[in-house]
């Protein structure tokens, strides 16, 4: 099980990736607001975000920055509708995972969401924990 947020400034696409993502054991935090899910993760561990590139207030890019700045190990997946060069590379650059094309279905949402978390290093709590 993962802690996920998914921040997408359109209501029902984080109601279906809650949705699907739930029923694979995850635990998903939905936003529409960028501030709101920021100020989440400032206080909540997040081992994957899922956001889009378009927002109300700024870009999945920038929000991306932000919450790599507090939280360097996270995974990161990017959706957009608008795909070009340019926002693959500044994501790429940041250490996002996965950069898909909108609409997603629901099986390429699974399959994405659990390569990116199955490529997770451990953490240094899982490291030492098995050690001892």
């Amino acid at each position: 099980m993962a802690v996920i947020l998914a921040l997408d400034d359109v209501f029902d696409a984080t109601v279906l990736i809650g949705k699907t993502l739930k029923k694979k054991g995850h635990m998903v935090h939905t936003f529409t607001e960028e501030d709101e899910a920021i100020a989440f993760a400032r206080t909540h561990p997040i081992d994957l975000a899922i956001l889009d590139i378009r927002l109300k207030k700024m870009s999945g890019i920038e929000v991306l920055s932000i919450l790599k700045n507090e939280c360097p190990t996270m995974r990161a997946l990017i959706l957009t509708g608008y795909p070009t060069v340019e926002t693959a590379r500044e994501a790429a650059s940041l250490g996002t995972d996965e950069y898909c094309i909108k609409p997603i279905d629901r099986i390429e949402l699974e399959d994405k969401v659990e390569k990116v978390l199955a490529a997770k290093p451990k953490s240094w709590l899982t490291v030492t924990s098995q050690r001892q």
